[in-house]
């Protein structure tokens, strides 16, 4: 290794170990458990909004909500980065906004989809349903997708069995359903390159459009509609997703500014390694197709496709341009997915915040003309953090490692049938272990020592921090063990699966598409950033008192001047001082 490269290693090393919000500690001493919220067990307690009555002529409310969710960001990669940050882009909530540095998730499963769900619903899995991206049915066992629908299909495309095509399994109101309830003149608006990124944020009562990977066009589904309005006909008949076809993916500044993040083509990258400047398309492609469409997804370009669709949107809806409060919920999917292939700490995704950071700021000064400052508030979070490759954490000296999901469950199985007798007893669901129904009924196991076998041979393996059994969470028992709360949040009596389990730090399960995940209880994966701005509604200034996600809808029911989700847990987000 070269000096220019232990040099970087050492930099980043600082950035994640001193640098940021929370230092990130070594597998021997497992970050403190967070805080408990509301007992899960007892139904959510409304708060009530310190904003008084609803105010029929919504006086002094935003015209426009415009949340932004960046997929797979922590809060660590917007401080190590701010001194190349552009004046007006993640600058204006840090300069001229409000910036949260102890924000993170309470539940302990930090997935998309379960991150999506909590930012206007205020509440975590336990109670909205949403429990992971997929998982397997309690009682017949067949795969469930967050988002699938079976009665609701793509407008315009094929529709594949486990694709997203509306909130059914949203147990919960969003911020945007009670604001439609009250008056159904207000448009909700989910966008997002996932499905699940634009569904649930927009509820039960909006409207999502999704980015099309056959396509590359944007399109909803018969849940909210037979057809598109015009506007997104023209949107589309434009086909904007081919500019950057045989384009290449610039990095924006010169080599010596990414000293802070990994040089490309690391080891651990595999057969796919790669590097910037990379072209968007195959050499031999003559043409826009699925594959092209589909690696815009790891670049700045479907990101940018996304915010033009917002401003499609925008127009086409007239949002923001009249009395009644809209909404519009952006989730921007490029950062997730370059994070999942090359890591947060790889010049990648270095680059990437750093054109993200650009491209908002072009998309700020144009909420400022068409709408005015003083007319809407703009709120910035994540769906959940990024852990490091365990490669890299293992060259940091801190226990590291991959664990094999299929050798896992085999040894699981073995353990059991050796105890119970011949059978598969269980399958994974989400970050369980789902038992077997039939196979139980038919052998009259007792449930509960089958879940304490179970949960016995889990913490053998070695990468295995905690495991509780569905009894656990039911009883109480074990309260007080390590993550215990956080596990309960992301489990949900009525979905989940039998023992609930969680890796130990910079541990992860083995993927073939994924150089780092996230999914896990520690700061890495749970704290994000909360970022406001609004003129009007927001004091400015940095807030250092922890705080979490769900805060986000008690605070923006508050300047909607709406009663908060009835599953909400969240607390107004403190002004700072």
């Amino acid at each position: 290794m070269n000096a220019r490269v232990a040099l970087r290693l050492l930099s980043l090393s600082l950035a994640l170990l001193l640098a940021g919000c929370q230092a990130l500690m070594p597998a021997e001493a497992p970050p403190a458990e967070t805080p408990p919220v509301a007992d899960p067990a007892q139904p959510a307690t409304p708060v009530a909004s310190p904003a008084g009555p609803v105010s029929p002529s919504w006086t002094g409310r935003p015209k426009l909500l415009v949340l932004l969710v960046v997929d797979g960001l922590p809060q660590r990669q917007v401080l190590a980065y701010r001194d190349q940050l552009a004046p007006d882009g993640f600058n204006r909530f840090l300069q001229q906004g409000a910036w949260y540095a102890d924000a993170h998730y309470g539940h302990a499963y930090t997935v998309t989809a379960a991150g999506h769900a909590a930012v206007l619903t205020g509440a975590y899995p336990h109670r909205t349903g949403i429990i992971a991206n997929e998982w397997r049915d309690a009682t017949s066992g067949q795969p469930t997708y967050c988002t699938g629908d079976l009665a609701a299909v793509y407008i315009g495309h094929k529709t594949q069995l486990l694709d997203g095509t509306s909130p059914k399994n949203l147990k919960v109101e969003t911020v945007g359903d009670v604001l439609r309830g009250i008056d159904p003149r207000a448009k909700v608006i989910g966008i997002s390159g996932k499905d699940r990124g634009a569904i649930l944020p927009a509820g039960h009562k909006g409207t999502a459009y999704m980015y099309m990977t056959q396509t590359g066009f944007f399109a909803s589904s018969t849940y909210y509609m037979d057809k598109h309005p015009a506007w997104v006909d023209a949107f589309n008949q434009g086909k904007p997703a081919d500019r950057w076809f045989k384009q290449t993916w610039q990095a924006l500044l010169p080599e010596e500014a990414y000293a802070k993040s990994l040089p490309d083509r690391q080891p651990w990258y595999g057969v796919k390694a790669a590097e910037l400047p990379m072209m968007m398309g195959a050499p031999d492609d003559e043409a826009p197709g699925p594959a092209y469409y589909s690696q815009l997804l790891r670049s700045p370009f479907a990101d940018q496709l996304t915010l033009d669709f917002a401003r499609a949107a925008i127009a086409g809806e007239a949002l923001g341009q009249d009395e009644v409060p809209d909404i519009l919920a952006i989730s921007l999917s490029g950062h997730d997915y370059i994070n999942h292939r090359f890591s947060a700490e790889s010049r990648f995704s270095h680059d990437h915040l750093l054109h993200l950071d650009r491209m908002l700021q072009d998309f700020f000064a144009h909420l400022d003309t068409t709408l005015g400052k003083d007319n809407y508030v703009a709120v910035l979070t994540s769906d959940h953090g990024f852990m490091p490759a365990p490669e890299f954490t293992a060259q940091q000296g801190l226990r590291s490692g991959r664990i094999t999901g299929a050798q896992l469950l085999t040894r699981i199985n073995n353990g059991l049938e050796e105890e119970f007798g011949a059978g598969k007893w269980v399958s994974f669901s989400g970050t369980a272990l789902l038992f077997n129904r039939q196979l139980v009924a038919q052998t009259r196991v007792d449930p509960n020592e089958l879940a304490e076998a179970a949960r016995a041979l889990l913490l053998e393996e070695p990468g295995i921090a905690a495991a509780y059994t569905r009894a656990d969470f039911v009883t109480g028992n074990r309260s007080d063990g390590p993550f215990f709360s956080a596990m309960r949040r992301s489990w949900h009596e009525d979905i989940s699966g039998d023992v609930q389990y969680t890796v130990k730090p910079y541990w992860m399960f083995l993927s073939s598409a994924s150089i780092a995940t996230h999914g896990s209880p520690y700061p890495y994966d749970t704290n994000v950033p909360i970022l406001a701005w609004g003129p009007r509604w927001v004091k400015p200034g940095k807030v250092d008192a922890r705080v979490e996600v769900v805060d986000i809808a008690p605070t923006v029911s508050q300047w909607l001047g709406v009663a908060v989700p009835a599953a909400n847990e969240g607390r107004l987000l403190p002004q700072p001082k």
